[in-house]
């Protein structure tokens, strides 16, 4: 008696049979998604990996180096996967390879 019958209409799209598919704006929003995540955070991490990587392998006897402890010295023997690292004089640590973090330049420590 109060409420009167509703009758819905139906969609303009759907009334003219034009369109994307029903799923497309969803499938759109979800691969342009994925791309910036590519480009924001896959990619250079990837970056960063092949640097580390690279200078890992370029190291050598007389390089300095700093390890992921925070301990900073100077490359005394370099084997397949460990280093022996000269903390002070006499004092050498065996670290792994991926354990240094940044390679110094030149001269950065003079009391070693």
């Amino acid at each position: 008696m109060f409420i009167q019958n509703a009758f819905a209409e139906p969609a303009p799209a759907a009334a003219a049979g034009a369109g994307a598919p029903p799923g497309f704006e969803s499938m759109f929003f979800v691969l342009a998604l994925f791309v910036v995540f590519y480009f924001m955070m896959i990619r250079p991490q990837m970056k960063r990996q092949k640097e580390h990587r690279k200078m890992i392998a370029e190291i050598k006897v007389g390089d300095e180096v700093v390890v992921a402890g925070g301990l900073a010295g100077r490359v005394a023997r370099v084997t397949e996967q460990y280093l022996a690292v000269e903390i002070a004089d006499g004092v050498e640590v065996k670290v792994q390879k991926g354990a240094v973090g940044q390679l110094l330049p030149k001269g950065t420590l003079k009391s070693i």
